[in-house]
Formats: C-alpha cells, structure tokens, sequence
C-alpha cells in the first residue's frame, strides 16, 4: 500500500508522486485510486487494488541510481539483427518496469542510432524509455529535468565514444577510399 506523496514508478508511463487517494465510482463500481502527478502536469489514475499486480512501484534510491548511470556507461548489449524481433525484445524490458532493463534500451538504441539510425517506431521507443528514465532518474536524484538529460546523455556519448568511435570512423574511412566494386578486385 502506498501513501499520499510517495513516489513510485507506473510502468510505460515513469515515475510521479501519489497526489491523492480517492474513491471513484466507475461504471457502477466503486474502487479507491491512485491519483499520479506525472511529469508535464499529467495526472492518471490506477486502482489501488490492482497497483502492485500491474507493476507499480517505489522509486529507486541513491545507490540505484548509480547503478542505472553505470549501465549507460557500459558497452552495448547484443540485440538481434532483425527489427521485429529487437522491437519486440525491447518493449519487454520497458513493460517489466525494471529500471536497469529500461537503461538497457536507452543505451542500445542510442548506439544504434548514433551508428545507423532508427526506424520511426525505435525513434519512438527510445524516445519514451528515455522519458521513462530521466522520470526516476529526476526524483531519485533529487535534480531538474533538464540536469538529466544531460547527464543521461554525457554518459552515453562518453561510452560511444569509448566502445563504438573507433570502428564507424574505420567503417568510413574503409567505405569512403577504399570502394567495393563487388568483382574481387579494384581493376
């Protein structure tokens, strides 16, 4: 059971604070909800009842948190070749609302995207781990928006750097002086 002002964390939609407990009569039934400030000013509602079946949360702590930063500082995890299966694989680590899962896909998909690009449906995924992410990341932290992001960032461009850099610039460099006329040979 959770009180009025703990933060907690609704899976696929990031973390926010209890605004209120309220009872609420839906379709003829009468269940006591939750009432979640999110960020932007959004306020949903979850059955008190169902909360903890359905994945909700308390907030990380300090000592997490720097866990979730190490993980962006790590190398990528290996993730299938094909679209479907990757999109597939990473909408279940975001719906598990495990936060290291979630650091997991914002990592990954930001190497990919820093390495090739992302079709407009891993934009969007990226887009809202990322959200999901900075959310947690901002109360666990005690910091603004902002302040995350760029530090969810810095981390990732600082471990692209270290584990990724290298080979696209030899990737380029090869591609770009070196062309492949698909014979065996360059005559």
């Amino acid at each position: 059971m959770f009180n009025v002002g703990d933060k907690i964390v609704y899976p696929m939609h990031g973390a926010g604070v209890i605004d209120s407990i309220e009872e609420k009569d839906i379709l003829g039934e009468k269940q006591s909800y939750y009432i979640l400030k999110m960020p932007g000013e959004v306020k949903i509602m979850v059955p008190t009842a169902k909360a903890e079946s359905i994945g909700v949360r308390d907030i990380i702590d300090k000592s997490s948190a720097d866990k979730v930063f190490g993980i962006l500082e790590k190398d990528e995890t290996i993730m299938d070749k094909n679209w479907n299966k990757r999109y597939r694989d990473n909408m279940d680590k975001m719906k598990s609302g495990d936060i290291y899962e979630i650091a997991d896909v914002v990592r990954n998909l930001s190497f990919k995207q820093k390495e090739k690009g992302l079709s407009t449906g891993e934009k969007k995924m990226l887009n809202n781990a990322k959200q999901i992410l900075v959310s947690e990341l901002v109360l666990a932290e005690h910091a603004t928006q902002e302040e995350i992001e760029q530090l969810v960032d810095t981390k990732i461009n600082t471990s692209f750097m270290t584990f990724r850099a290298e080979e696209v610039e030899q990737e380029s460099i090869v591609n770009k002086f070196i062309p492949f006329d698909g014979t065996g040979t360059n005559d």
